[in-house]
């Protein structure tokens, strides 16, 4: 009898875990992305915990930036151009660019999936980088994948002329498919 008691003790010990005390509301943290102006993705801490790191919206393969240019894109250079304009939906990057192009608010351009919609182009000024999620005008070659860029809702609720990587990006040609 003594020894089931023990064994049963023991088993008790052994079997049973602390237990996970959590709070009920799970905060949300924004991931990491490469770049600040990038949409987010939340991920509740809980979820963070289970998989032990952050997963981040867009992760760049590409060869790294020279030193010189990664500090130029980290620190936001360029210019603040505006801001949402009237009109424009809250997320107005392809209002924006339509805006920029065709000088008039395009509706079904307001969603930057359709801008996938035009005729596939070479990186060009003038042309369109455009993915699900986000679309800019390309002004100006700077190095490698790094344009100047017209970019209507670049972070902030801002419109910035600024340096960024097109890896990742469609380019198309909004003129010739009109």
């Amino acid at each position: 009898m003594r020894m089931a008691v023990i064994l049963a003790a023991l088993c008790a010990v052994v079997f049973v875990s602390q237990a996970d005390a959590r709070p009920k509301q799970t905060t949300s943290i924004m991931s990491r992305s490469s770049f600040a102006h990038h949409p987010k993705q939340l991920i509740s801490r809980r979820n963070r915990r289970k998989t032990g790191h952050l997963i981040t919206a867009h992760r760049d393969t590409t060869r790294p930036l020279p030193p010189g240019l990664h500090r130029i894109m980290a620190t936001g250079a360029g210019r603040i151009v505006g801001g949402r304009p009237r009109g424009c939906p809250r997320r107005y990057c392809g209002c924006g660019a339509s805006l920029h192009i065709f000088g008039r608010i395009i509706p079904r351009l307001n969603l930057a999936a359709n801008w996938l919609r035009f005729p596939r182009a070479a990186p060009a000024p003038g042309m369109v980088a455009a993915r699900r999620g986000h679309v800019f005008v390309l002004k100006r070659h700077i190095r490698g994948k790094v344009w100047l860029v017209w970019d209507a809702n670049s972070g902030r609720g801002k419109t910035r002329v600024h340096p960024r990587s097109i890896a990742g990006f469609t380019i198309v040609d909004p003129r010739a498919g009109a």
